[in-house]
C-alpha cells in the first residue's frame, strides 16, 4: 500500500466508484460478456438472482431499472478487480459517493459480493415502493454553474413561498443537488437560469434528505440486519463528510447514512488531498463526481471504464543486453 508521507514522498492513490448514472446495456455489452473479470461476477450474480442478470438488463426499459441497478454495481467491481491485476494499482483509499459506496464496501472488504447482488436487488424494490407511498410528489434537482450563496437564496425564496426544499448532495462549489416538490420545477428551473445557471437532470425517486428516516429504519431493520458487516482492508471514506471509516459497522451506518444525510463530495476531496492522495482511479462510468473541478484541480484522474477494460493492454518488450 502506498503509505509513505513526507519531502519527496510518492503520492497515494485512492479508487473511487461513481454514483450511478444512466448507461445502456450497448455501451457495456462487450464488456460483460467478453471481460473475464465481469464474466466471473455476473456467473456469481446468476446463481444469487436466479436468472440471467445481463439478459434482464438487455430486455428492461428504464435509466435506473432494477438489472440496470445492479449490473453497474457488478460492472464498477469488475472494472476495479481488472485494474488491481491489469494495471496493478494499489489504492490506500476507497471512496464511493451516493451509489458507489455500495461498490465501496464490497471493494474494502466489508460485504461479500454475492451479499451485495441481493442487497442491491431488495433496496430497488424497498426505495421504489417506498417512494411511491411515501413521497410520491418528491424530486431532486441538479444545478450547474451556480454557487453555493445563491442556492441559499433559491431555498429562501421557496421558503417565502410556503415550499420545502433540502440540499441533497454538494458536487462541488457551483453544482448541487436540490431536493423540492415536483410542482415548483417550472419556477425552480426558470430561476437557476435567471441566475446564469442550467437546470441539469431530474432525478425520480428523490435521494439523501432528512426526510427519508423512514426508509433509512426500514432498511436497517428488514435488509442490513441479515449482512455480516466485516472490518475493512483499507480505509472508507464516508461521501457525507469526509471521515475515514475503519470498521465494518461504521460502513453500515455510512451506507445507512446515505438515505438522510446530503453527500458532500467536496469534503471527500479535501480528506484525501490531506492525506496524501495524488491520483484517483475511477471504477466505473462517471460523468460528475470526479469530472467537477475540485476533483481535476485536486488530482491526476485515471478512469477505468469498460471501453478503457477493453483496449489491449502494452506490454514493455525486454531490453536487449
Amino acid at each position: 500500500m502506498n503509505t509513505h508521507t513526507g519531502t519527496g514522498s510518492v503520492p497515494k492513490t485512492a479508487i473511487v466508484f461513481p454514483g450511478m448514472q444512466p448507461t445502456a446495456f450497448s455501451e457495456v455489452a462487450k464488456f460483460m460478456l467478453v471481460n473475464p473479470y465481469a464474466r466471473e461476477l455476473y456467473a456469481t450474480a446468476d446463481d444469487v438472482l436466479g436468472y440471467r442478470l445481463a439478459d434482464r438488463y438487455q430486455q428492461t426499459e428504464g435509466d435506473y431499472s432494477l438489472y440496470g441497478q445492479i449490473s453497474f454495481v457488478v460492472n464498477c467491481l469488475a472494472l476495479a478487480r481488472w485494474a488491481g491485476e491489469r494495471l496493478d494499482i494499489d489504492p490506500a483509499f476507497v471512496a464511493g459517493p451516493s451509489f458507489g459506496a455500495r461498490a465501496a464496501a464490497v471493494h474494502s472488504g466489508v460485504l461479500e459480493f454475492a451479499d451485495a447482488v441481493s442487497m442491491t436487488a431488495r433496496l430497488a424494490d424497498t426505495m421504489e415502493e417506498y417512494f411511491t407511498r411515501e413521497h410520491p410528489a418528491l424530486v431532486t434537482q441538479s444545478i450547474a454553474r451556480v454557487p453555493q450563496d445563491k442556492v441559499e437564496v433559491l431555498r429562501r425564496e421557496l421558503d417565502e413561498r410556503g415550499e420545502w426544499s433540502d440540499v441533497s448532495c454538494v458536487v462541488d462549489d457551483d453544482f448541487t443537488m436540490l431536493t423540492v416538490h415536483e410542482s415548483v420545477l417550472d419556477w425552480l428551473q426558470r430561476r437557476i437560469r435567471s441566475f446564469g445557471g442550467m437546470p441539469m437532470y431530474t432525478m425520480k425517486p428523490p435521494m439523501h434528505s432528512y426526510l427519508f428516516g423512514g426508509l433509512r429504519d426500514r432498511v436497517a431493520e428488514e435488509i442490513f440486519s441479515g449482512l455480516t458487516w466485516n472490518d475493512p482492508r483499507l480505509p472508507v471514506v464516508a461521501d457525507q463528510d469526509g471521515r475515514l471509516v475503519t470498521t465494518g459497522e461504521g460502513v453500515r451506518e455510512m451506507l445507512l447514512d446515505g438515505f438522510v444525510r446530503t453527500v458532500r463530495w467536496p469534503e471527500v476531496v479535501s480528506a484525501l488531498k490531506g492525506a496524501g492522495v495524488g491520483r484517483l482511479y475511477v471504477s466505473g462510468q462517471d460523468g460528475l463526481f470526479t469530472r467537477v473541478a475540485c476533483t481535476t484541480r485536486a488530482f491526476e484522474v485515471v478512469p477505468v471504464t469498460p471501453r478503457s477494460a477493453m483496449r489491449p493492454v502494452r506490454r514493455r518488450l525486454p531490453v536487449a543486453v
